[in-house]
Formats: C-alpha cells, sequence, structure tokens
C-alpha cells in the first residue's frame, strides 16, 4: 500500500468513526409541568450533566415564554455569578438558588402570579461541551391546589394515625377505671374482714 492511498483510507476511517461517536452535550434535567398557588413562592428546579469538567465560563439562561406565544422574555442569567434583572415582569421576584459544584441551577420565583402562566426554560452551557437540550417546565398558575391522590394518601394516613391515638387514649382510661374499680373492691373487701 503505497503513502497517499493509506493515509486517505486512515483519513476516511476516522471521519467515519467520529459520525458514529457522540458529540458531547449539555443534558437539562427539568419538571415537566408544575402547578403553584396564586401568591405563593416556587422553587423552579433545573438541574445538568456535563462530560466536562465545570468550566469558568458555564452559563446559565432561564427565559419565560407566556401561554399566548409571545415572544420570550429573560428571567434570570449566570455567569460566574448569579445575575438579576434591571427590569421585566420579573425583576425583583426571581433569586439564584442552585449549586454549581452540585450541578443544581435552580431559580426561586417569588409571589406568582396567574400572568406567570407559560413555559419557563433553562439553558445551561459549558464550554467545550456542544450546547444540549433545554430543560422546560410548564407553569399554571392556580387559585387553590386541587385534590389530588397525594392529598388523599396524606388525609388517609393522618386519619388513621387520629384514629390509633383515639382508641389507644379510651383503651388506657378503661383500663385505669378498671384498676381503680378493682382496688376498691378490694378495700371493702379488706374492711368486712
Amino acid at each position: 500500500m503505497d503513502g497517499p492511498s493509506w493515509l486517505g483510507a486512515v483519513l476516511f476511517l476516522g471521519v467515519q468513526l467520529r459520525a458514529l461517536w457522540p458529540a458531547a452535550a449539555v443534558e437539562v434535567h427539568t419538571s415537566k409541568e408544575v402547578d403553584a398557588v396564586n401568591g405563593t413562592n416556587l422553587r423552579l428546579k433545573c438541574t445538568f450533566s456535563s462530560s466536562s469538567p465545570i468550566s469558568q465560563k458555564l452559563s446559565v439562561t432561564w427565559n419565560f415564554q407566556p401561554e399566548d406565544r409571545s415572544s420570550h422574555e429573560p428571567v434570570f442569567y449566570y455567569l460566574e455569578e448569579p445575575y438579576k434583572l434591571s427590569a421585566g415582569r420579573f425583576k425583583g421576584r426571581v433569586t439564584w438558588d442552585g449549586n454549581i459544584e452540585r450541578n443544581d441551577v435552580s431559580i426561586i420565583i417569588w409571589d406568582l402570579q396567574p400572568t406567570d402562566n407559560g413555559t419557563f426554560t433553562c439553558q445551561v452551557k459549558n464550554p467545550p461541551d456542544a450546547d444540549g437540550a433545554i430543560g422546560e417546565v410548564r407553569l399554571r398558575v392556580v387559585q387553590k391546589v386541587h385534590f389530588s391522590e397525594i392529598h388523599f394518601l396524606a388525609v388517609a394516613i393522618g386519619s388513621a394515625c387520629v384514629l390509633m391515638i383515639v382508641v389507644v387514649t379510651v383503651v388506657i382510661i378503661c383500663r385505669h377505671r378498671r384498676k381503680k374499680a378493682q382496688e376498691k373492691r378490694n378495700e371493702a373487701a379488706d374492711a368486712e374482714l
């Protein structure tokens, strides 16, 4: 095999293997849908994984798209440190609650309002990793919490605990009264003797 054809074969094989090798990307993980009560605070959780070590150039961008699908609005930005918004609907209502060392880039939104209904996106860039998927959380701000299976389970467990406490209390009181009655009978029997 002469030099140029051998080199061409190696380059061709390298290109083919590179096509099969997955590109490095940041993976972003969020809850898909969240319900929250009007006027409360909510932690929007977003975590990430990266094949590269955490870089000084790691950046986090949170955006918001209202339900009417109008343009995206900035919510929060992180690059070496958290940056708060100087304008917009979320000004003064968003706090950084993440921990980069733990791959957590979560935020807290304060005083939720019905106008906050929509989709929040969390994008993490960790050079040299290529961009990955953007995490999305659909938020519904409701006037009151819907009664779900979890609530039903909590009520059922709570009711069972209360019932057990009542039964144990009644049993203890009955035993105590029997013991007192037995003591009075013993005293009466001793007095007759």
